[in-house]
């Protein structure tokens, strides 16, 4: 950690680590050279059974085959999606698509057709990978369904159907130069008009970003890494996968968190690294009381995403007798900005090498004092390109400067350790993913019985935060939690249906007519509305 003494909340960019002009598919390339022989990728199935295994210099084959078949098919600077649960094709594709100068689109397995049928539209894409289902989501009758409805689409290919996967690998031709500031990734992130906007990630940002995040919670060469963070999310493609190749560790990559089978492979495995959302560690928690397995070769164990409760760091040191870190960032820095030390419980740490931090005024962005608490800022190389086709928002993201405006709320104190306190914008954080108001609003909306809706997230020990519905029914219609419940089962992903329904007649309104959300929130936490 560094040592400062700031005098406003401006914590200057730290030069002690230079960033490197790196790609994605470059950093896979450079650690084939240094150990082709050493294990780089495993498969863990969809009952946490070890299938199979790639060393560094089968892996790389395997992405520059992949590469050549994708130019066969498509040209650099073309988009395509991925549409998949965490399986090894998945990291072979986030490789090709970079060796090939493509810019990978990914996409929530949990998606569904309206969701996936947006994010295509939005994005381009003039592909999409996918299986054929995951958790019951029918993904290639969806797949399918959507991509008829998306003229830009030319393919549909299945991950697991190599033969498919990999044809047109002798035609492809040579791969292309691939500059580390050239579009890597799109992912889809937060949205105030009812959809999420679409970040669009550099190759520079991501693969640096990685390299400082692992190596200050760290990470040692050669070290066994469990990635259960779901690929589609920076932590799983960016953080855990970058991260890894550039320590040469082995990359444990689990289709499914089933906390019980993944204790079983940390000890099987030896797995030195394991980072989760808070939701996952007290799974992993509970399934090692329930059954105690020997879990001694785990050093580190880190968490973010949602809030991190200080008790929940103090359990899994004792517990599982390894450093702990807390992290904090967003997709739009290339994941991490800030980490702990191994002992810290009260912050989210200190900015990382060659990143700027500065907390200003929501309204007046002047730089606050230390300890003050104002909106998080952010500088440096991992800030996106911007938002896909949306000049306005990332002009509202990024202002003149450079500067990131995070939209969270937080404080830095003068050693320069920040502390979250909250977030401007209305976004819900449940089990660590990022779920967004005005689009379940915009569903509720769409059923016959809701007249207007207002949606909220409220404090829940298990997943950090659940979505509360609050509906003003249409004259004459009563509250059918159950009908509710299918209506939004049927548009959306799980996550994002609302947990509890509260009819109101009227609403907190603000001046100039508005809902006032926070009302609506602090009340349901007040225990003032009927027991869901």
């Amino acid at each position: 950690m560094y040592s400062v003494n700031l005098h406003e909340s401006h914590f200057p960019a730290q030069a002690d680590h230079g960033v490197s002009e790196t790609t994605v598919g470059g950093v896979l390339r450079a650690q084939a050279g240094k150990t082709p022989g050493a294990e780089a990728l495993v498969e863990a199935d969809i009952a946490g059974t070890l299938k199979r295994r790639w060393t560094y210099g089968e892996l790389l084959a395997d992405a520059e085959r992949l590469a050549r078949a994708l130019l066969s098919r498509y040209r650099p600077g073309e988009r395509i999606a991925v549409w998949a649960p965490n399986i090894p094709e998945w990291v072979i594709l986030e490789y090709a698509s970079g060796l090939a100068g493509l810019t990978l689109v990914t996409a929530n397995p949990a998606y569904r057709p309206r969701e996936l049928l947006y994010l295509l539209e939005q994005s381009g894409a003039v592909g999409l990978f996918i299986v054929k289902e995951h958790r019951g989501n029918p993904m290639a009758e969806i797949a399918a369904e959507v991509a008829a409805q998306a003229p830009a689409v030319r393919e549909v290919v299945d991950l697991e159907d190599a033969l498919t996967l990999y044809a047109g690998e002798a035609t492809g031709g040579a791969l292309p130069e691939v500059r580390p500031g050239d579009p890597v990734q799109i992912q889809y992130t937060s949205g105030t008009t009812g959809f999420p906007k679409g970040v669009v990630l550099h190759h520079r940002g991501i693969t640096n970003n990685a390299r400082f995040s692992m190596e200050r919670m760290g990470l040692r060469r050669g070290d066994a890494v469990l990635n259960v963070m779901p690929l589609f999310h920076t932590a799983g493609c960016g953080l855990l996968t970058l991260g890894a190749v550039q320590f040469g560790s082995r990359l444990i990559v689990a289709r499914l968190f089933e906390p019980a089978a993944m204790l079983d492979i940390v000890e099987a495995e030896g797995v030195e690294f394991v980072l989760g959302v808070p939701t996952m560690l007290v799974a992993l928690l509970e399934a090692q009381a329930a059954r105690p397995r020997d879990l001694q070769c785990v050093r580190t164990m880190g968490s973010g995403g949602a809030m991190v409760p200080p008790e929940l760091a103090r359990r899994v040191r004792a517990e599982f007798g390894c450093d702990f870190y807390i992290v904090y960032g967003q997709t739009e820095s290339s994941c991490l900005l800030t980490i702990t030390d191994a002992a810290d419980c009260a912050t989210v740490g200190q900015p990382l090498a060659q990143t700027e931090i500065s907390i200003r005024h929501p309204q007046t962005n002047a730089v606050q004092p230390p300890g003050d608490i104002g909106e998080i800022c952010a500088r440096g190389y991992g800030v996106m390109l911007g938002y896909n086709d949306d000049p306005e928002a990332t002009a509202a993201a990024i202002d003149a400067e450079g500067w990131l405006h995070t939209g969270d709320l937080g404080a830095l104190d003068a050693r320069g350790y920040l502390k979250v306190t909250g977030r401007v914008k209305e976004m819900i954080i449940r089990g660590g993913e990022n779920l967004f108001p005005a689009e379940i609003e915009n569903v509720l909306l769409e059923h016959g019985d809701v007249a207007e809706a207002a949606v909220v997230g409220v404090p829940d020990e298990r997943w950090g935060e659940i979505v509360v519905g609050f509906v003003r029914l249409a004259t004459g219609s009563s509250l059918d939690r159950a009908a509710l419940v299918a209506h939004c089962r049927d548009r959306i992903s799980p996550q994002k249906t609302p947990a509890h329904w509260i009819a109101v007649q009227d609403w907190p309104l603000t001046g100039s007519g508005k809902i006032q959300k926070f009302v609506l929130r602090d009340r349901f936490v007040a225990g003032e509305f009927e027991a869901p």
